[in-house]
């Protein structure tokens, strides 16, 4: 990433070497938005008005960010796999080591192609039952089938939908539960993120609304034909087994935030990541 910024500044586009700064200097929370940003605006440069040889270092820059992403979830993949083994948490084999995480960067098909980023509205219930522990779906990117990790109940917002009518009807198609449209709290979240799903880069905005039900049978009939492909099973979470877990969770922040939602809501939609 910093080769690329490099190479980019070269390159003597303002707008450009702009991003390329907002990129170097963003915490590590918005730096995957921050680099998807800067990709978006390669993506329309037009390669043939660079000189060769400036245009051949964009070019493998760019290539080597993919080959770098790739290599670091692997690691990030088998790190935690390991981390989960018996022997090494009995034995503490990690010691005080962070837990890792996967970086977010958007792949284009090839190093040279435009990201376009699809825009996605989506409505998410944070839905727990009443021992305060959290609905979660676990999934994969058809693209990255080894990558696991954990979302919220909910999904895309459709044409001319209101918010909280699309986090009723998600909330539905992939539980079964039929809330009340006033039953739900919120948005209490707003989460931005860029991520690839299947080959397609999307630019998510994310509501998330709360709601609690208890006895709930989780009745996944309503799913449409990618949520069965990719959706690999649920479980219900306490705040406590989230701090605990080395899985993937979206959103990150789910553990910290959890507890607070069981108290009156104050009417503020906090940014979340």
């Amino acid at each position: 990433l910093a080769r690329r910024a490099v190479v980019v500044r070269a390159l003597l586009d303002p707008a450009l070497s702009a991003a390329a700064s907002r990129a170097e200097s963003a915490s590590r929370s918005e730096r995957e938005l921050a680099e998807n940003e800067l990709s978006g605006l390669l993506g329309v440069v037009d390669r043939s008005a660079l000189a060769p040889a400036l245009a051949f270092e964009l070019a493998d820059a760019e290539e080597r960010v993919v080959l770098a992403r790739r290599v670091h979830n692997d690691a990030v993949r088998d790190t935690l796999l390991q981390r989960r083994r018996r022997v090494v948490r009995w034995l503490r084999l990690s010691g005080t080591a962070p837990q890792p995480s996967y970086f977010e960067i958007a792949e284009p098909t090839a190093p040279s192609d435009a990201v376009m980023l699809t825009p996605r509205p989506s409505a998410r219930v944070v839905l727990t039952d009443g021992a305060g522990r959290v609905l979660l779906f676990q999934g994969f990117d058809p693209a990255r089938p080894q990558e696991f990790f954990w979302f919220t109940v909910g999904g895309g917002v459709e044409n001319g939908e209101e918010l909280r009518d699309a986090a009723v009807r998600e909330a539905f198609e992939e539980t079964g539960v039929k809330l009340a449209p006033e039953s739900l709290i919120g948005p209490v979240w707003r989460r931005r993120a860029v991520f690839s799903f299947d080959g397609e880069t999307f630019d998510a905005e994310e509501w998330f609304f709360y709601a609690s039900v208890d006895g709930l049978s989780v009745d996944t009939s309503g799913f449409n034909d990618v949520e069965n492909a990719t959706v690999s099973g649920y479980r219900w979470w306490s705040a406590e087994e989230l701090a605990a877990t080395e899985d993937a969770v979206y959103p990150a922040q789910l553990a910290e935030l959890l507890p607070s939602l069981t108290a009156e809501w104050d009417g503020r939609t906090r940014t979340v990541r």
